[in-house]
């Protein structure tokens, strides 16, 4: 759905069934279709005008995921659609071209609603990348692909847990889905193809490959091309990130696109995932001979009727962003709690334990930081037990080191999520407002934490 200024584009959360396995339906959310949303497509320079409707019995938001928009328009916690209600907005689109996406994200209920399908990606074109040569044509060598574990009944109904272990590791589903499909397979051109891909799982942590071996250049990540392709042979996407890929399958031959299950690090040497306290194997999607633990994620097959019309990449990519913060005016600490309320061993007797962020638990009416317009800052993030993706809204950032080390731009790009293994430092400026009434948030991206009260909330003036 391309976005202008005109009015009539519009979006609704509404419920319906969908059979995911086998036939076998089940309730699932959508925005104005049964699973999922359709992508919206917006322009730099451009108003987007937009509603939002919600044809559910539960309140929801839109949070326009990535998007420097002030607080009113953001769609976090404090922007509730009640039941039945519309909000119509004017998004100003003044940002890099790039994949971003949008959920819902009601507190206490975000982990819910997404994985039950409020959920879809939003493109940004801009005309500074118009010229960055890279395959353009959507969906025939430009490729959504929103990646999800879910879980099944053996009735084929979904499963959804947010207690116990599973709030403590986030909820973690054994098979994946590939915009809502159960292991698809893709027609694509025998030449250069571009994966446009969404970690939209609520905790778990891909480690993508091609199953023969074949590299891929990384051109994009959160919030932007990178200033030139990198050839790799696997990318890591925790919970929330993105990444565009451009893969060449010029020899005709087919592919498997396979993740590692990677494990969650814990403080002290454990881990959460698959030979460790909590468990989590793709046992859907599970292939591999060796025995490793790798899954399917997609499969690719040659159409000779569709048209590569891109053959090689340029050095350079036109548009990629070229971050100019000036110099930080002070440094922020955020620490990631896990061992509040009644901490883990009370998640493992069925408790609900409270998480937070610097000793506390989000609560609605409490403003945790308070931020002045245009001012660089240094933010060291750190996490107290296991490894979290660190979102912030209304922004996107520079990550300048990871346990001590520095970052080079050049391999990650402008960010607006944060894998934090240990401690993080991201450079971070606002040029939108956010004010008392309707803050922007920072937060844990495995949803269970956000529900749970991993988030703080900030205003900027």
């Amino acid at each position: 759905m391309d976005i202008g200024e005109e009015a009539g584009n519009r979006i609704d959360a509404i419920a319906g069934r969908k059979a995911f396995l086998d036939g076998a339906e089940t309730q699932v959310l959508g925005w104005s279709q049964d699973y999922l949303g359709p992508t919206l497509r917006m322009r730099r320079g451009r108003g987007a005008r937009i509603t939002v409707g919600n044809r559910l019995e539960q309140g929801i938001t839109a949070h326009w995921h990535g998007l420097h928009v002030p607080g009113w328009q953001d769609g976090g916690p404090h922007s509730v659609i009640a039941p039945g209600r519309e909000l119509e907005q004017t998004l100003e689109i003044d940002q890099p071209a790039g994949t971003y996406w949008y959920h819902s994200h009601v507190h206490g209920r975000t982990g819910e609603q997404v994985y039950h399908g409020l959920a879809g990606l939003l493109l940004i074109d801009d005309s500074e990348a118009a010229d960055a040569g890279l395959p353009s044509d959507y969906g025939v060598d430009d490729i959504p692909m929103i990646v999800q574990d879910r879980s099944f009944s053996r009735r084929g109904e979904l499963r959804y847990d947010d207690d116990g272990m599973a709030l403590m590791q986030g909820f973690r589903g054994d098979r994946v889905l590939v915009n809502g499909a159960p292991t698809p397979v893709a027609g694509v051109p025998a030449g250069m193809v571009r994966l446009r891909l969404l970690n939209g799982s609520n905790s778990r942590v891909y480690r993508f490959r091609f199953a023969d071996g074949r590299a891929f250049h990384h051109v994009a990540g959160d919030a932007g091309l990178l200033p030139a392709p990198l050839r790799r042979t696997e990318i890591q996407l925790a919970p929330a990130e993105r990444a565009e890929i451009v893969v060449d399958f010029a020899n005709g031959h087919p592919a498997r696109l396979v993740s590692a299950d990677v494990p969650m690090p814990m403080m002290g040497g454990g881990m959460m995932g698959r030979g460790g306290m909590m468990g989590g194997m793709m046992s859907g999607n599970s292939e591999a001979s060796d025995g490793s633990d790798v899954f399917e994620v997609a499969r690719f097959e040659v159409d000779p009727g569709r048209a590569a019309r891109v053959a090689t990449l340029p050095a350079t990519l036109a548009g990629a962003p070229r971050p100019d913060f000036g110099e930080p005016l002070r440094r922020r600490s955020f620490r990631l709690d896990m061992m509040m309320g009644m901490g883990m061993m009370g998640a493992m007797f069925g408790g609900k334990p409270d998480l937070g962020i610097n000793g506390k638990s989000y609560e609605m009416d409490r403003i945790d930081q308070q931020l002045r317009l245009g001012e660089t800052e240094i933010w060291e993030i750190s996490a107290d037990m296991m490894a979290h993706p660190f979102h912030v809204h209304g922004t996107s950032f520079q990550v300048m080191s990871r346990n001590g080390r520095a970052v080079d731009h050049a391999e990650t790009g402008l960010k607006d999520v944060v894998w934090v293994d240990g401690t993080a430092e991201i450079l971070i400026r606002f040029d939108q407002p956010a004010r008392p009434d309707a803050p922007y948030m920072y937060h844990c991206h495995i949803l269970e934490h956000e529900d749970a009260g991993m988030m703080g909330q900030f205003t900027v003036s």
